[in-house]
């Protein structure tokens, strides 16, 4: 574990201890009044309380329950997510109530907002959380810093979405040009951190932390955008919609997306649950992934509704209009599902590795083979008439 990785579980830790590293407001979701609000000050995250694989369109199968729950095994299910487009399933079934039509009246959704999956899985390792919504990267950090006991990922969510930006006035045709500029990416260990990072390896450059040219900056998305609009940095590797925010509003251009460099996809965002609730509440955990499914095709099926969805979710949960052209661009880049993509994953896993992130053992399919736990997701598609994922 190097020191990159260090400064990401002790900020998680600081955030999970409450140490003012939170803010913005909280919601909660009532499973049968709809909706109450309450406010706390908890940057790094707010608390609310509250299908077939790598395809784009597919017949919606999957509907709500005829018959909703109404005796759960728990009575509060802890949700965490990001204001990302790769985590589109949970924003548009946390704000309007369809994961609490699939868990019914007797559980509680509480969700907490993260900006990056470093403090999100020190929360979900401090049991602050139950489920969550996040990236590879942290979540085979947390899974290998737990000698793989603390979760399993039960479900794929995101395939592609992740974009490397560069500022026009930086004046980078070619990774000829990187020597001497500034990049950012939004956290420590992070997906798009690891992809920045690995990138820049490959291609021949150091960071300046390991006696390089290249200055890695670790940041929120949102920080990212002002930085890139001052003219402080110089690109940034990032999750949708933040690529096409950039491009928007900072005078800025793709320079790649990542997924030209997968040509058989990859992963952006999985649905991981802490094995211990997963053993004590498979119930819940098989009625959020239904839900995910559910929201998974409406997305596919919807394709212009749910960029309009979701421009007003992002609106709320950021503070301040993103913008409908902006959230279709996005979208374009992106493709929702439930195949967890396990090769993609191993792949970013053996890059961490050889960044030095990832500990003395090298990633493999034996030893991550424990990660995975499809199960519940493919009784769910079964019952549907859907094809089973295999990862």
């Amino acid at each position: 574990m190097n020191n990159r990785t260090k400064i990401a579980i002790s900020i998680g830790i600081l955030l999970v201890l409450g140490v003012g590293l939170y803010a913005g407001v909280s919601f909660a979701s009532s499973p049968t009044s709809g909706a109450k609000s309450t406010s706390t000050s908890t940057s790094d995250a707010v608390t609310v309380q509250t299908t077939s694989s790598l395809t784009t369109t597919t017949v919606n199968t999957l509907g709500f329950p005829i018959t909703p729950p109404t005796n759960n095994s728990v009575s509060l299910v802890r949700i965490g997510y990001f204001a990302n487009l790769n985590h589109a399933q949970a924003l548009i079934g946390l704000s309007n109530g369809d994961f609490q039509r699939f868990l019914g009246p007797s559980t509680t959704i509480q969700t907490t907002l993260f900006t990056s999956g470093s403090p999100e899985m020190t929360a979900l390792l401090a049991n602050k959380i139950d489920i969550a919504y996040v990236g590879p990267s942290p979540a085979v950090n947390a899974y290998i810093a737990s000698n793989g006991t603390a979760l399993r990922i039960v479900s794929g969510v995101a395939n592609g979405g992740a974009v490397f930006v560069v500022r026009n006035a930086s004046n980078i045709n070619s990774v000829k040009d990187f020597a001497g500029k500034t990049f950012a990416a939004p956290g420590v260990g992070n997906t798009q951190d690891v992809a920045l990072r690995h990138y820049l390896l490959v291609n021949g450059y150091k960071t300046t932390d390991q006696g390089g040219n290249v200055t890695v900056v670790d940041t929120t998305n949102a920080n990212i955008v002002t930085l890139m609009v001052k003219g402080q940095i110089d690109g940034a590797w990032v999750p949708e919609p933040w690529g096409a925010i950039l491009v928007a509003q900072a005078g800025a251009h793709i320079f790649l997306n990542e997924a030209s460099l997968w040509p058989n996809g990859f992963s952006t965002t999985e649905l991981v649950v802490s094995t211990s609730f997963l053993n004590a509440h498979p119930d819940v955990v098989k009625e959020i992934v239904a839900a995910n499914l559910y929201e998974t095709q409406w997305i596919q099926n919807n394709p212009q509704q749910a960029a309009v969805v979701l421009n007003n979710v992002l609106g709320n949960l950021t503070g301040g209009p993103v913008g409908l052209p902006v959230v279709q661009s996005a979208l374009t880049r992106l493709n929702f599902t439930d195949n967890p993509l396990e090769s993609s994953v191993l792949q970013q896993a053996q890059n961490a590795y050889q960044l030095g992130d990832l500990g003395s053992v090298p990633p493999s399919s034996t030893n991550l083979l424990g990660l995975y736990n499809l199960t519940i997701l493919n009784s769910v598609l079964e019952a549907h008439g859907l094809p089973q994922v295999a990862g």
